[in-house]
């Protein structure tokens, strides 16, 4: 949706664009300015979250009160509100949907009740037998646990609404057909979801296949995007903190990318269609809905944040391992590279990381480019005719990676994902090769799927794409468990790269 690639508007549009781009001015404070909004973004939208944990807290600690007579251990306790907390959270009953409803989440609450008291039952009586309870009793402790749950939750759904009407959050919406329209005027008309619209992003060229004369919104026009550098500067100037697709991102002009941008700001990022259409290649929760329209919340990858954090800490107690262990492996590499090439020894190049952003990546130098635009436009140096035996040897051992050890203790890279390229390929792939942008949805890693598989150096960039996605969908701690593996084993079949 960049100016240069942007069909040219309507004359209707054109004029609206015109008057957005008047409206729309620099934002003040650069990054620190979307920091600031990420910051907020996070405070408002753990709020919730953390009154349904209070709430269920609450719950659990009446039915304490109710049903054990005897005071329990500390410990037992302790176990029994961890599991309460794990136990829900691993259905999703922390999560703010659009359209919560006490009566949806109820058959959850009971199911995860019985477990978590038939556990603790389990416990007591290996603890101590005078702590044992009868079927009767756990029974009626779920039972009341539920019922307290359900009415605390209820207190807190309440609460949300009231503060969704006064203060609504703003959104943009993503669209120019009628469905795009029908979905800006509920949100005029129905502030209790509190999503303001002050904005919409259109791509010039209708991407709705909804037949029909289109519906005029029932509030006010609102200004028209026509290009991501708009949406950017609109997203801070009005601190926008949803962002609405009426249609798949990857059926939108610039769809991933936009997704990536919002993502970037902090936004939460919703699919809300009157079709109920899924998105392939996306991490999306479970359903949800707008005044009838199906609604998903779209994740820029596997939304599972403990998971993520037991990532980032393998990642760093492996990395820090592994820099002590290979210490003297890059110390002879470093003076073979200093004796046969000349001063230089470490290689510094741009890459781009997760959700587009830039780095710099670290590796022993192989090859002197003549210049910077060679470095950074030049596909693959493996046949260079300047490259010394040494570094042909590092290359082809995989050896010039380890310094990228640093970056990843520097939370530039993980050791598993998607393998970062140059800004300049990134453009160019992402034009050409469908899904390329979306491997950005994870931290780009040392090894990944498609690395394991062959695909290094000159080979297919459509075939790397369609694995690193594929190694996003399906991604799981022991996935780069065995990624690792595969890793460790390739190094006694050197390749190249």
């Amino acid at each position: 949706m960049t100016t240069e690639s942007a069909p040219v508007p309507r004359s209707a549009q054109a004029t609206a664009v015109r008057r957005a781009a008047c409206a729309i001015r620099p934002p003040r404070g650069g990054n620190g300015r979307a920091q600031a909004l990420r910051t907020a973004g996070s405070r408002r939208r753990w709020a919730p979250a953390t009154g349904l944990v209070a709430a269920d807290g609450l719950a659990l600690g009446l039915a304490l009160t109710l049903v054990a007579p005897v005071p329990w251990p500390p410990g037992v306790l302790l176990m029994q509100a961890a599991a309460q907390l794990l136990l829900n959270a691993s259905r999703g009953l922390y999560r703010i949907g659009l359209s919560p409803s006490v009566l949806a989440e109820l058959p959850a609450l009971c199911g995860l009740a019985l477990v978590q008291w038939y556990a603790t039952a389990e416990v007591l009586s290996a603890y101590d037998p005078r702590y044992g309870m009868g079927w009767t009793a756990l029974a009626l402790a779920a039972g009341a646990q539920t019922l307290l749950s359900c009415g605390t939750r209820a207190a807190v759904h309440r609460i949300r609404l009231r503060s969704a009407v006064r203060n609504p959050r703003s959104t943009l919406v993503m669209g120019d057909g009628r469905a795009a329209e029908r979905v800006t005027a509920v949100l005029q008309e129905h502030p209790e979801y509190g999503l303001r619209p002050v904005g919409r992003v259109v791509s010039g060229t209708p991407v709705d296949d909804d037949s029909g004369s289109a519906c005029a919104p029932a509030g006010p026009a609102l200004p028209v995007l026509s290009s991501e550098q708009d949406v950017a500067r609109a997203v801070v100037q009005n601190s926008v903190r949803h962002a609405v697709f009426t249609v798949p991102p990857e059926a939108a002009p610039d769809g991933s990318a936009l997704v990536e941008l919002f993502v970037r700001h902090g936004c939460r990022v919703w699919l809300i269609t009157d079709q109920g259409t899924a998105v392939p290649g996306r991490s999306v929760s479970r359903p949800d809905h707008l005044w009838g329209f199906a609604a998903h919340a779209l994740h820029g990858g596997p939304h599972r944040p403990v998971a993520h954090r037991v990532k980032r800490a393998m990642d760093v107690g492996l990395a820090m391992v592994a820099l002590v262990a290979s210490a003297p492996v890059m110390a002879l590499c470093a003076l073979a590279v200093r004796v046969c090439d000349g001063p230089g020894v470490v290689f510094h190049q741009e890459r781009v990381g997760r959700h587009g952003r830039p780095f710099v990546l670290l590796k022993f130098r192989t090859l002197r480019p003549a210049d910077a635009h060679e470095s950074a436009t030049r596909w693959n140096v493996s046949d260079d005719g300047r490259m010394s035996r040494v570094g042909r040897t590092l290359r082809r051992t995989s050896l010039d990676e380890l310094p990228q050890l640093w970056n990843v203790l520097r939370g530039d890279m993980s050791l598993v994902g998607p393998r970062p390229e140059r800004p300049y390929f990134v453009q160019q792939f992402s034009r050409i090769h469908p899904g390329y942008r979306a491997r950005h949805r994870m931290p780009v890693g040392i090894t990944g799927l498609a690395q394991v598989h062959g695909l290094r150096g000159d080979t297919s960039i459509e075939d790397r794409a369609r694995f690193d996605n594929r190694y996003i969908e399906t991604w799981s701690l022991w996935q780069d468990v065995c990624v690792l593996a595969r890793t460790a084993g390739s190094l006694f079949r050197p390749g190249g790269s």
